[in-house]
């Protein structure tokens, strides 16, 4: 009887420790589509330098028509070391080269026309602004990327095909010769007079087909399969629909693109925007100059972008979940110039005095409800500084809620959210709260967040918490992290 008792008596136990077992929980399924790792790394540039260079910084021209000797061409101090530590020591963290503008003028010795640098007094013809630039990069830990304007105002063969010919040779001259090369630029400026080797007309051409972009693409890919592609509609990455640095309010990393071309009409509101309903991720990229010229004249010097206004320009570009593409243009020496280095470094200075000290770091934090009850899926993990861990809620539950004691009762000024991305953009709508003397005030609201959003407040509070409330998602929420400074 003891040993029957003893053997009923352990099964009964293995039966409680079966019972007591937990089944892990399933992470939430992506809400589609979703980045690549390109576009994730893409991303997490947050802010690069663009840099405009050819004959139009010596003719005083935006776009030259491309008769300009290549003699005029004459940088007297070029140092693109000088460039790349302006733009590193500012924050940036990489660099588009206009290696050909609508001029038609090569930076570097292209085997394919005379109109090149090979043909200029820079370095008596044997410079290279490609290859000097993309190994200064390198150097200096920037990754580097190329624009290469489609239309050309100088060759002869342009709106037919053999220009065609022509651009993808070129392509294939730079992506040989000069990579790896993260980002290639093109826009939709297509078309118009031109000296066209000496005819001196106007040419017009079918933007949705002259190109043929499709069958480019795929060159370019074979040659650097990690290439992200630029363009007024992608494939990878959309044009935000104005120079002015402004991202929409609301910004959706989708949109449907039902063609490559740039340069289509009527998109302007959906690229600023994207769409909730988008079936590609095609973020948006912010490009918008330190000058109100993107090449440089000299008449501009007192009119270069104050720190204040690009600290807005963040706010409006990186703060809103696009990319920021910051053009900076050397002058005439070949150098940037005393007031845009001025002007970067002051930029850099707030940059630092907002964002230097993350007030919710490891801070306690609590949420509505958590998914499956794991702490896996905590509210800890929007506070630990860690890019992939995240709060999230079970599949049916699309809204909630999540607090942040903050240390003693600091003045708060900014707000910043940022959605685990790797699982899809999927909040529509949420407001942020400050418990100021014991009561939640709202001091923040907004749709999007995406990659990242920064919200300034309307003015400072001294704030004991903060609560951030999704009150409309596509799926349950996933957050990756809040700060608050």
């Amino acid at each position: 009887m003891i040993r029957i008792s003893f053997l009923k008596t352990s099964v009964f136990f293995v039966i409680i420790l079966a019972a007591c077992e937990t089944k892990p929980v399933v992470p939430p399924m992506p809400v589609f589509p979703v980045a690549s790792e390109e576009q994730l790394k893409w991303h997490e540039l947050e802010q690069y330098a663009f840099i405009h260079f050819t004959t139009n910084t010596f003719t005083d021209k935006e776009w030259g028509f491309g008769d300009e000797p290549e003699s005029i061409f004459n940088p007297t101090g070029l140092d693109v070391s000088q460039w790349v530590k302006v733009i590193k020591d500012a924050g940036l963290k990489a660099v588009i080269l206009t290696a050909k503008h609508h001029d038609g003028f090569c930076l570097w010795p292209s085997i394919y026309t005379e109109h090149s640098i090979k043909n200029s007094p820079y370095k008596n013809g044997n410079g290279d602004l490609v290859k000097e630039l993309s190994e200064a990069c390198r150097k200096e830990g920037l990754l580097f990327g190329i624009y290469l304007s489609p239309w050309d105002r100088n060759h002869p063969e342009y709106g037919r095909p053999d220009y065609v010919t022509y651009y993808r040779n070129q392509l294939q001259e730079i992506f040989t010769n000069y990579g790896p090369i993260f980002e290639m630029w093109f826009d939709g400026a297509n078309g118009g007079d031109g000296y066209y080797g000496g005819a001196n007309e106007k040419r017009r051409i079918d933007g949705r087909t002259y190109y043929d972009w499709p069958t480019t693409i795929e060159m370019v890919r074979k040659m650097e399969p990690k290439v992200l592609f630029f363009s007024d509609a992608g494939p990878n990455i959309r044009w935000v629909g104005n120079e002015r640095g402004l991202a929409g309010e609301t910004n959706w990393n989708t949109i449907s693109n039902d063609t490559l071309y740039a340069g289509q009409a009527g998109i302007t509101d959906l690229l600023n925007t994207g769409h909730t309903e988008g079936q590609q991720w095609i973020p948006a990229e912010v490009d918008v100059s330190i000058r109100p010229g993107w090449f440089y004249h000299a008449k501009e010097d007192s009119l270069v972008k104050t720190p204040e206004k690009l600290f807005e320009i963040y706010m409006t570009s990186v703060g809103r979940g696009s990319n920021l593409l910051l053009n900076i243009p050397p002058d005439r020496r070949g150098l940037v110039h005393e007031n845009d280095v001025a002007a970067l470094q002051g930029w850099k200075k707030l940059l630092e005095e907002a964002f230097s000290t993350n007030l919710a770091l490891n801070a306690k934090a609590s949420a509505s409800t958590v998914r499956g009850e794991a702490e896996m899926y905590g509210a800890s993990n929007l506070t630990d500084g860690k890019a992939d861990t995240y709060w999230a809620t079970d599949d049916e539950v699309t809204t909630g809620s999540v607090e942040i004691t903050l240390p003693g009762t600091p003045t708060v000024s900014y707000v910043t959210l940022k959605e685990f991305i790797k699982l899809g953009q999927r909040v529509k709508a949420f407001t942020v709260e400050a418990n100021v003397d014991g009561t939640w005030k709202q001091v923040a609201q907004g749709s999007t967040i995406g990659y990242k959003r920064i919200l300034k407040l309307a003015a400072p509070v001294e704030a004991e918490a903060i609560r951030v409330s999704i009150t409309e998602s596509k799926a349950c929420p996933v957050l990756a992290e809040v700060e608050v400074y």
